[in-house]
Parts: structure tokens; C-alpha cells; sequence
């Protein structure tokens, strides 16, 4: 399949808002994908691609690796992973923020070796390092926010939509490191080779 473009998708809202992104831009066939199917790969033989399905932290190693042509992905992921990809386009979808998080006080405040409960391993270490102060990091890939009430860590370092999580877990916001959204990616050898077809691409969602 020499021919198709092959794209990963991370299961779950960002694969939805990007399938329906392509189709209604006529990129791809709207049934292309089922949402409610457990197959990991969707043909559109008419407009040769392939879809993907993985977790979202593998999306840069598939397409790093060459599996895959592109990938969408979001932009805290890039950065915790820092994939040698291109990243071609901010999609403007799948907002989220990286926040710290604590049990809620009257006083917040950082300290040396305090414990930092988080998948975000390398941003919380560089964003703690960047105000001097040196952490202990736990990573967790689920269920953070329980980190703290269990005295696994004395702050978290997670994803954050609209806060409702942390407020339900007897946690609030210190502060936000960084803004994302989905990002899409390429495999730089592959994207040397299906240029004209991923220039298309980019044209059409800029328009």
C-alpha cells in the first residue's frame, strides 16, 4: 500500500474532530473510520489513506519510526517527547492546558525535592528546574489527581479542560505551564516522498 497515506490518530476525541476535519474538507470519505468498531486500521481506497488508531503518547513514534506518514497529535506531547518529526500545522482543536495542581490551601508554594506526581516527566522537571528548584518525579499514567491525597506527591503536574476533575478530588490550580492543541506531524524521510500529496493536504485545510 506504497501508495496510500498512512496517518496516526490518537484514539478518542482527537481522532473524531480530525476525521471530521478531513471530510469535510473532501480530503477523506466521512464513513471512513467507525468510532464504535475495535479495528485499529480504516481503508479509504478511494482517496488512499489509511487511519491508525493508537494511544496518543505512541503517535510520534509511529510516525518518527516510519510506520506512519503523518500523525495528529497535541503539542504537550511533542514537547515531553520531542520527536524528530516536522510539525506541519496547529489543527486549532483539542485545547487543553498543562497545569501544577495541589490539595487546596491557603498557601502554595514550591520547595526543593518535593515530589511531582506526573506523565509530563520531562516538562515538569524543565518548568521546576527553570525556577531553580530541583524535584523528585512520580510517574503515574492515570488517576494523578489522587497522587497528593494519598501523600504520593505533594503537587501534580496534568492536563487540565476545565478544572472539574481536580475541584471533585480536593484539588485546585497553582499555576498553567503551557497551552496545547493538536498539532499535525510527518515522518521527515516520508514526507520528502509524498510531498506533493502532503503540500495538498495542508493547502486545502488552510484554505
Amino acid at each position: 500500500m506504497t501508495d496510500y497515506l498512512t496517518i496516526a490518530l490518537p484514539k478518542g476525541r482527537l481522532a473524531e474532530d480530525t476525521v471530521n476535519l478531513l471530510s469535510q474538507r473532501n480530503i477523506i470519505n466521512e464513513n471512513s473510520v467507525d468510532f464504535n468498531s475495535r479495528k485499529l486500521f480504516f481503508d479509504d481506497p478511494h482517496n488512499k489513506v489509511r487511519f491508525l488508531m493508537v494511544r496518543n503518547m505512541d503517535v510520534p513514534t509511529y510516525v518518527e519510526h516510519g510506520a506512519c506518514d503523518l500523525g495528529v497529535v497535541g503539542k504537550d506531547i511533542l514537547l515531553e517527547l520531542n520527536p524528530d518529526l516536522y510539525e506541519f500545522k496547529d489543527l486549532k482543536f483539542g485545547f487543553c492546558r498543562l497545569c501544577v495542581a495541589a490539595k487546596k490551601s491557603n498557601t502554595i508554594s514550591y520547595a526543593h525535592d518535593m515530589r511531582v506526581a506526573t506523565k509530563f516527566v520531562n516538562i515538569a522537571k524543565d518548568f521546576f528546574a527553570s525556577k531553580g528548584i530541583l524535584v523528585e518525579t512520580v510517574k503515574l499514567y492515570g488517576s494523578i489527581e489522587i497522587a497528593p491525597l494519598l501523600n504520593l506527591a505533594d503537587v501534580i503536574v496534568d492536563l487540565v479542560s476545565t478544572g472539574e476533575t481536580l475541584k471533585k478530588n480536593g484539588l485546585e490550580e497553582v499555576e498553567t505551564i503551557l497551552e496545547s492543541t493538536a498539532r499535525l506531524v510527518a515522518n521527515k524521510n516520508l514526507a520528502k516522498c509524498k510531498y506533493n500529496r502532503i503540500k495538498e493536504i495542508i493547502r486545502i485545510l488552510d484554505e
